[in-house]
């Protein structure tokens, strides 16, 4: 007796085959036990489905999640933002609203100074990774503080300035040791 299941994604069949021996059985032992491999499977499909629609799906902790800051800043993140409720995640440092329409990830190095743009908002310095960033999403990190905080921001968020406000107060206790300056903040190089 062979059970085949559809793999969508990749388009494969799957084959799983009982052992010969099962199928000798008397009738109520045989339907006992494809009972059993049939709640088997749909056990299994369930814990798959669960974890494929999980919101932090595809997501990794950063390297430092585990940092003292990135627990507090995780735990200090707002139940709703952008008009997203909290979901609930298990990766250490991160915090994810909505099916991930916005998403938190404490842990990362700072970054070095760039000439992308930087914002401030509430004392905390943002720099907007327009590299990172693509069509749908907009992607930006903490600039000068230890532990760096990156924030990815899918477009359906209508006011992600409310989201940072929202999120910087989180973030703010992360100790911050460098600002972004402006081109005028610069001293003019002498000739």
């Amino acid at each position: 007796m062979a059970i085949f299941l559809d793999r969508s994604h990749g388009g494969e069949l799957m084959r799983l085959s009982l052992p010969v021996p099962l199928l000798r059985r008397s009738g109520r032992a045989r339907t006992a036990v494809v009972l059993a491999a049939a709640a088997g499977l749909v056990a299994g499909a369930a814990l798959v489905v669960h974890e494929v629609n999980s919101p932090a799906f595809g997501l990794e902790a950063a390297p430092r999640g585990d940092a003292p800051e990135c627990a507090r800043v995780a735990k200090d993140s707002p139940d709703g933002v952008g008009g997203q409720r909290r979901a609930d995640v298990t990766l250490p440092g991160v915090a994810v609203w909505g099916d991930g329409t916005v998403v938190l990830r404490c842990g990362l190095r700072p970054p070095a100074a760039t000439v992308d743009p930087c914002l401030t908002i509430d004392e905390v310095d943002w720099v907007w990774r327009e590299a990172r960033s693509r069509a749908g999403e907009k992607v930006l990190i903490t600039y000068g503080r230890d532990p760096a905080v990156e924030l990815t921001v899918s477009d359906r968020v209508g006011a992600i300035d409310e989201v940072l406000v929202e999120l910087s107060h989180a973030v703010e206790p992360i100790r911050q040791k460098n600002k972004c300056v402006s081109v005028a903040d610069v001293p003019p190089t002498v000739s």
